[in-house]
Parts: C-alpha cells; structure tokens; sequence
C-alpha cells in the first residue's frame, strides 16, 4: 500500500523541483556504506582464506569442503567477529554514522522513493546496492570478488543477504514492493548461476535525476497540456467533486463521457490544472491483453513520481479490470461512455461533456487560429454556426492556416469526409439554385428546408427548445415524385447552399436480407454522421422505410420490428437528412410523420421543359446554337413528355451526334437524342415531334 505523508502525492499535488543536492549528498552516502559493508564481507573472506589454497580453481578443494561443513561462513561467526574485532572499530563508527545520516535523510530521490512505494529497510539495502553499481561500475568487480567467482560482477540475493546480515538468504517474494512495483529486474543468467537484479531502468534514471518518461510508456503516453477551458465545461465542479473524494481518502476516478473529439482529454488537463497535477494520456487500445497488469503497474508508479494523474483513453479503456495488487494515483480519468469497472477504494465521478456551443466554437477558432479575428464580419461566427466541428477538427483544420472562412469550412469537411468508408459515396454539389428548374412552390419548399437548416444550430440551444423537443432535433426531408424531377439535384444545391458536403447512402451497403442487419447498417452510418457537418441522402427511401404489414408469419414480425428500429433510429438523428423515393405510398406513414418536410416533385410542364431544353442546349453547344434552335425545342417541349433527366441526356446524346456528323447542333441530332431515351421506356417519339417546326 503507498503511504499518503506530507511529501506524499496522496495528500499534496504541487509539483516540487527535484532536489538534486540532497540526492547527491545521499548517493555518496550509498556508496560510502555499500563499500564499507563489502570492506567487512572482504576482511572477513580473507581471513577464512588464509589457509586455503590460490582462489579461482575449477574444483573445491579439501579446505573448502572442511570449511562447508564446519559452517565456517555462518553469518552469526561473522557477526560476532566484527563485534570483537577492534581493527575494524573505525570503520564500524564510520559506518554507524553513515547508516544514520542515509536514515534522517528525507528529501533525496531515494527517500522519496522508498517512502512512497512503502520499501522495507531490508528492501532498501537491495535498492542501495543495485543503485551503487549504477552510481559507480566499479562496484561490479567487488560485487564478484565478495562472491568468490569472476563471472559474477552483479547484484545476486545471497550477495545482499550476507552484505546487509539479512541471514543465510534474503529473498524477494511477489509481495515485496520492489517486485509489485517493479522496481527492480531480475534475470536469469545460466543454468546454476544466481539470478542477476538491477534497477528497472526507469528507476535508475529517475534515481540519477531523469524524469522523462521510460521507452514502453513513451510508445503510448503523452503529456496533455491544459488549454483555456470552454465556457460550458464543468470543470470546477469536477476539481470540487475530485477534492470530497480525496478527503474520503479514496482513488478520484473521474469518467469523462462526450462526443469525438470534443476535447475529453483537454478536459482532463484543465481539472488536473485545478487540482495541482498535470495529465499523462495513455492509449489503452496499444496495450496488448498480456502486458495490461505490467503497464498499468507502471504508468502508476510513473504517476507517483511525477505526481501526474493518468488519463485513460481508447475503446478498451472503460472494459479493462485495475489490478488491487497495487495502489493507484488519487487522481485518475478515464474517456468513453461506458462506466468502467468497479474497484477497490475508487470513487468514481461521471462527467458528460456538452456538445459545443456556437459561443463555443468561435471560442476554439479564435484560439487556434488568431488570424480569423480580422475575417470579414459574421464569417467567424457563421462558420461556427453552420459547422458543427469538434475541437480536434477544428485544431486540424487551423493547422493548415485557413485564409478564410470558405477555406477553414473546406478543411472541416475534408478531415470528416471518410468517417463513412463504404457506407456512403460524396457527391459533388456543383449546382446553385439557378441550375433548378422546378415550380415555384417546390423551389419555396426548399429554401425553407435549407433557411431552417442554416439557423437550427442557434434555435436548438434555447433552453425552451431543449425542454419542449427533447427528440426530433433532426431536419429531414422527404421528396417525391417521379425519377427524373430534380430530386437529387436539389439536394446538391441544398448542400452548396449550407457549405456541407454531400453523402449518397449507397442501399446496397444497407439493406440486408438477414434479420436485425438492415437496422445494424443504418444505425451505424447515423451514429458516425452524427458528429459529421453532411447532408446525407437516401435514395429509394422506400426501401428502407416502407410499410409495416399485417403479421402473418414470423418473417412479416422480424420485417416489422426492423421497421420500428429504423423510426426510432431516425427520430434519434440530430443532422440533416433528404430521403427521396419514387413511390411515397410505399413509405410508412408513422415515418412519414417523423419529417419535417415533404416535398412532392410533380413531371415538368411544358413550360419547364422548355426551359431546360434551352439552358441544356445554350450551355453545352453556345448562345447562338440555342437562339438557332429555340423554336425547335419549343415544339418539342410542347409536345414530348419526358423528365429533366431524361431532357438531358438527350441533348447529350445530341451533343455526340452532332460531332460524330461533323456538323453544328440541329433538330435531328435532338430528335435522336429524344428517340434513344424514350426507347428505354418502351416509347416512340410522337409523329408531330419528327415533324420539323412549321411544316
């Protein structure tokens, strides 16, 4: 168990300078006694020595044998010899008042070490020896020379036994702290051969005056640097709530819950600022399952000699079990949703972080890039409004130093745009509201969806709108109508309107024949575009959400419950959503009501039709080719029925044939192009529109 004292992180969490004269005064002391005491083992060999023939024989001679069984080196002989032998009287004294001075000794590395980690005096002479070897290799000779065998210039447990009068042995079991706290290491060096222990190399350098960390925690942890803490975090009732458990005399494991790159960790730092200690984020996803106890052992012990609470991160941060084989930091955090596992002594405190707030943003953006305070006004603040980006997004964008808004709001959606993978597929939104060829109430329709979704953002964070629509805080839209009407397309001028990129739900990622599997897929594609700035669109809705039919068999209950689970997926999804579909009857009407928006797009009149003959026709062959053909494409637009998608690919069609004659655009390369796409319906051209005008 570690000790909570005065010098002690578990009450004080101001970090102190290392005291670098103390711990040098005290590794003279280590070495003075570490060398008195191996003078005593020395004159003592030496005189059992005496009469036995020259050392380093490969054989154990008759002397040596008659000495083992005479017990010749029982440490009780030693013992009383160095009592009575009064040459050695002065450096008994000598090592009197060195023994003394390292036990009044408080404020070294060593002390501190000792005292924290609750090392045994008899654990301590272990410590002191293997730190002499570090402070001077030349100890590593003697260390052989007391063990009577060259090969052995190292720290071995029959060594110290006999060095420090622990007895015949001294042996480090799996309670000492020195092993719990792997403190030291132990290794085997030949079969019959004692093992060598050592400072575990983190120690030995903390000991010399290093405090960086050791090489595995530096693989997987960092240091967090506290930022100005968000207006809307919580974090001096959090440091108020870390200080109660501390006074319970109880581990203060804080789990932080919050969106993706909402600054979890940042958060973390700005409470441990509060509280005294700085943070040491550690990756738990980059620990293997076998190396979990060491690591963890060691980013605690890292943690109380840095007086550094660890902040625990990764998916299988919360799932991971704290050994109680030894003692944790007084201040711990954890990130995720998931409340990690119960624990001995632990006070656990959760804390979810608010999704940022408009003020919030142009908060982050200010701070990570100064420059965008001389934006022209409302730019700052209406790319904080209409971008919901975290605080990581928003660190990455700014790294590139965005010249403007429009270039800030670019790199915002480049660094979310493969959150969806294969799930959805970007679509261009190359199209402004001049490009829409629709009636007017179907274009009113669409600038109230796009004017609700440029504001929702402002409107969501009144307290009245939070109380009174806790669900459905989602915009969605639904459009109808036949294929061909500008479904798509409005979405993409939608999304150029709002500065969003644009996602096409790819059904075939989607549905799935397999029970459960469907409502998996959409669950999946909206809990990762919910932290995404997207417009997402579904095609064939109906699909996905059509009606629910009367159970007959189980299949029809499986369809049904699936159907549940998207309404309720969807009712849950706070971004914006265009579904389109060419069957809206097929849609289920408890869906139905679920949209904000439905936008029935009716087959282009003629009037319509005229116009996008005319706008197809001007902008793929030139001005004059349209004012040529303008009363061409009046008879046609009076006469064949077809959509805008089928318009257009008509005068592309007409577009080639015309190259392929080598000739300008005519009346027959559109009649072509019309005749090709009615064929794939199963139509014919009528008679009158083969007819060239006024004939």
């Amino acid at each position: 168990m570690v000790r909570a004292t005065h010098d002690d992180p578990g009450t004080s969490f101001t970090p102190r300078p290392s005291r670098d004269d103390a711990s040098t005064a005290t590794h003279e002391l280590v070495l003075s006694r570490v060398r008195l005491r191996a003078g005593r083992r020395a004159r003592w060999l030496r005189g059992m020595w005496a009469d036995a023939p020259a050392r380093g024989r490969s054989t154990i001679s008759h002397v040596d044998a008659d000495a083992l069984l005479a017990d010749a080196d029982a440490p009780e002989r030693e013992a009383r010899a160095f009592a009575d032998d009064g040459a050695f009287s002065d450096a008994r004294a000598h090592l009197a008042d060195v023994e003394s001075a390292l036990a009044a000794d408080a404020r070294s590395r060593l002390a501190r070490l000792a005292r924290t980690f609750d090392v045994t005096a008899r654990e301590r002479d272990w410590l002191e020896v293997c730190l002499a070897i570090a402070l001077d290799p030349a100890i590593a000779p003697l260390c052989a020379y007391l063990q009577d065998h060259a090969a052995r210039g190292y720290v071995t447990e029959p060594l110290v036994a006999r060095l420090y009068q622990h007895g015949r042995s001294s042996p480090l079991s799996a309670a000492s702290a020195l092993v719990r706290w792997q403190l030291v290491v132990e290794r085997d060096v030949a079969a019959g051969e004692p093992r060598e222990v050592s400072l575990d190399p983190a120690i030995r350098d903390w000991l010399l005056g290093t405090s960086a960390l050791d090489d595995e925690l530096a693989a997987i942890a960092r240091i967090v640097e506290p930022l100005e803490p968000l207006a809307t975090w919580p974090v001096t009732t959090t440091a108020d709530a870390i200080t109660r458990m501390l006074a319970a005399r109880t581990v203060a494991r804080v789990r932080v819950a919050g969106l993706a790159g909402s600054g979890r960790r940042t958060f973390a730092a700005c409470v441990g600022a509060r509280a005294g200690v700085p943070v040491l984020a550690i990756d738990a996803d980059a620990v293997a399952d076998a190396a979990w106890p060491r690591v963890f052992v060691r980013v605690q012990r890292q943690a109380f000699l840095g007086r550094i609470a660890p902040v625990w991160y990764g998916e299988r941060a919360a799932r991971r079990a704290w050994p109680d084989t030894v003692a944790r930091f007084p201040i711990q955090f954890v990130i995720g949703a998931e409340p990690p596992p119960p624990g001995a002594a632990i006070c656990d405190h959760a804390v979810e972080l608010p999704e940022a707030t408009i003020e919030d943003r142009v908060a982050l953006w200010r701070a990570a890039l100064p420059d965008a305070v001389a934006w022209p006004d409302g730019e700052l603040a209406g790319l904080a409004s209409q971008h919901r980006a975290s605080a990581a997004d928003i660190a990455l964008a700014a790294r590139a130093q965005p010249a403007t808004a429009g270039d800030a709001a670019a790199r915002v959606r480049a660094a979310s745009a493969h959150r969806l993978g294969e799930l959805a597929q970007p679509l261009d939104a190359a199209f402004a509201w001049d490009d829409l060829v629709v009636p007017p109430a179907v274009r009113t329709a669409l600038a109230e969806f796009a004017f609700e979704a440029r504001t929702r953002a402002a409107f969501w964070q009144g307290p009245a709108a939070q109380r009174l629509f806790p669900h459905g805080r989602g915009l969605l839209g639904l459009l109808c109508g036949p294929p061909g009407t500008g479904k798509t397309m409005s979405a993409q001028v939608i999304a150029r309107e709002l500065g969003l990129g644009l996602f096409r739900i790819d059904l075939s990622t989607v549905v799935s024949k397999w029970v459960g599997e469907t409502s998996k897929n959409l669950a999946s594609i909206l809990a990762r575009a919910a932290h995404m700035d997207v417009v997402l669109l579904f095609d064939e809705a109906d699909a996905l959400f059509a009606r629910r039919t009367e159970v007959r068999d189980a299949h029809d209950r499986f369809a049904n419950t699936d159907t549940n689970y998207l309404l309720q997926a969807v009712e849950g999804y706070r971004g914006i959503a265009l579904l389109a579909t060419n069957r809206r009857s097929s849609i289920d009407p408890a869906f139905v009501r679920r949209v904000r928006t439905v936008i029935e797009f009716p087959a282009p009149g003629a009037a319509e039709r005229r116009e996008i003959w005319s706008r197809l026709v001007g902008e793929l062959s030139g001005a004059d080719a349209a004012t040529r053909l303008a009363a061409d494409v009046d008879q046609l637009a009076q006469v064949v029925e077809v959509t805008g998608a089928q318009i257009k690919q008509a005068v592309l069609t007409a577009q080639f044939a015309a190259r392929r004659d080598g000739s300008p655009l005519a009346r027959a390369h559109l009649v072509r192009g019309l005749e090709r796409e009615l064929g794939k319906d199963g139509r014919t051209l009528d008679a009158r529109a083969r007819e060239p005008h006024g004939r």
